[in-house]
């Protein structure tokens, strides 16, 4: 049989401090109507000072692991927009955090697709017998970029990790990764942007514009650029699996707007509740939010073993993906 790569175990985590619409409209102009109307969401978790992307990663790690019943993992794939530091890669620290000093360990940068890029990454070092066990995380400290001034991006944004264990087994299994498609347009670059800090400003020198020092986005272009993309690539990736639109249990989408996730659903022809959905209680949490709602769908029941689910995110750079498997019979501790 051909070697895959099966979800053995899911686990998350979001920081304690929420941070709810009301809050917000204190000191911004806006609203709980207006946020709740354009993003579909009511809180999200933020990080209070002194706690990083690594300290997220490493707690949801630790869950996914003990709730795969595996002791430990031989490769970290992290997907972060926030890295604890520009250099080194935040996965070795979380790989030795919890326990897995001698793991081989880095990070992938592609912002709201990035658990996407990690899953297909780790799923690939299965299938090569590169790796046994692979612990891949989403996680994000995404109120670091943002300005907190910023009516049009603080509320919609809030902060978490959530992780998978992948094991090796059979294609045809539950929990198998059927299929992953990826793609990217690097001359959408702009949209959703923090133009200071790295390389491209610093070597103009100079101190980077205050607007320069945050995450900016064009909503509006975002916006059907998402919609257009996730709805290309699932239908990419269901052709691949052999499925029908019909076959679909489940959306997975990401998190990044109910309307976005709708209008997905829409597109490719899905009822709208077979989206599992949690963005109204955590907001956008970029690379975190596909695995943050797989925890959220088993703990409801609306993610159940059987469900033939389908992945798809966008994301800066821009970069989006999708992906197919057949929900495993997991628990959560």
């Amino acid at each position: 049989m051909t070697r895959a790569a099966v979800i053995a175990g899911v686990g998350g985590f979001v920081p304690p401090r929420v941070v709810t619409n009301s809050e917000l409209a204190q000191r911004l102009e806006t609203s709980d109507a207006w946020i709740r109307t354009r993003t579909g969401i009511a809180q999200r978790h933020v990080v209070d000072p002194g706690t990083t992307t690594s300290d997220l990663a490493v707690e949801a790690g630790r869950r996914a692991l003990k709730n795969s019943g595996a002791d430990g993992a031989d490769l970290v794939v992290m997907a972060t927009t926030t890295p604890d530091r520009p250099c080194p890669a935040t996965a070795p620290t979380v790989a030795t955090r919890i326990g897995l000093s001698n793991a081989a360990a880095f990070d992938v940068a592609a912002v709201c697709s990035g658990f996407l890029y990690a899953l297909q990454a780790g799923a690939a070092a299965i299938t090569a017998g590169f790796a046994e066990r692979v612990l891949v995380i989403g996680a994000e400290t995404f109120s670091t970029l943002l300005n907190p001034e910023d009516r049009t991006t603080v509320p919609i944004f809030g902060d978490g990790a959530g992780a998978v264990v992948l094991r090796p087994g059979e294609r045809e299994e539950p929990g198998a990764i059927r299929d992953v498609h990826l793609g990217s347009d690097g001359g959408m670059a702009d949209l959703m942007t923090v133009r200071g800090g790295g390389a491209e400003q610093r070597s103009h020198g100079g101190v980077p514009s205050q607007d320069d020092q945050y995450f900016r986005m064009s909503g509006k272009a975002v916006f059907f650029a998402a919609v257009r993309r996730m709805t290309e690539s699932s239908r990419t990736v269901l052709a691949r699996t052999g499925w029908q639109v019909a076959d679909v249990d489940r959306l997975v989408a990401h998190q990044a707007n109910t309307r976005i996730i709708h209008a997905v659903a829409e597109q490719l022809g899905l009822p709208p509740d077979r989206a599992v959905m949690n963005i109204d209680r955590v907001g956008n949490t970029s690379a975190a939010s596909i695995p943050l709602a797989l925890v959220d769908g088993m703990a409801e029941g609306t993610l159940k073993a059987g469900d033939r689910v389908l992945f798809t995110a966008f994301g800066g750079g821009a970069t989006w993906g999708a992906a197919t498997l057949t929900w495993p019979d997991l628990s959560l501790t």
